[in-house]
């Protein structure tokens, strides 16, 4: 049976349950970091990434503005507010037949934001080691 993948991605944020992406994500998806140069691979990595950034992203002021959404794939976009800085990027998200998740992006803008989602990610991530 496949799996409502938008659907459940949207529950899984509004509720803040990253214990919910074991089942959204593909044994083998390859996540898109924004601050990371090489493309990080397996679900346990990219659980790692993914809970790190419900953390960092989903407070109070998170909101996705537009989708663009295809038969296996879609573009969120989002908006929040961090630290005072408007943070405004993609989640680019493709899943497979099955509706589990196979490749996940996340790109941000400007480059202000980037440089503090990178320090806020890298002090959650090891935090979290």
């Amino acid at each position: 049976m496949a799996i409502a993948t938008l659907d459940t991605w949207h529950e899984l944020v509004q509720t803040r349950n990253a214990k919910g992406l074991r089942d959204l994500l593909a044994d083998d998806v390859v996540f898109h970091s924004p601050v990371v140069h090489t493309p990080q691979t397996g679900k346990a990595v990219t659980t790692q990434y993914l809970a790190a950034a419900f953390h960092v992203f989903f407070n109070a002021s998170f909101r996705y503005v537009r989708e663009v959404v295809g038969p296996r794939d879609a573009v969120l976009e989002f908006q929040v507010e961090i630290d005072g800085i408007t943070v405004n990027g993609v989640d680019m998200i493709r899943w497979n037949d099955e509706g589990h998740i196979v490749d996940f992006k996340v790109m941000i803008r400007p480059l202000k934001a980037i440089n503090l989602i990178h320090q806020k990610m890298a002090a959650m991530l090891q935090a979290n080691q």
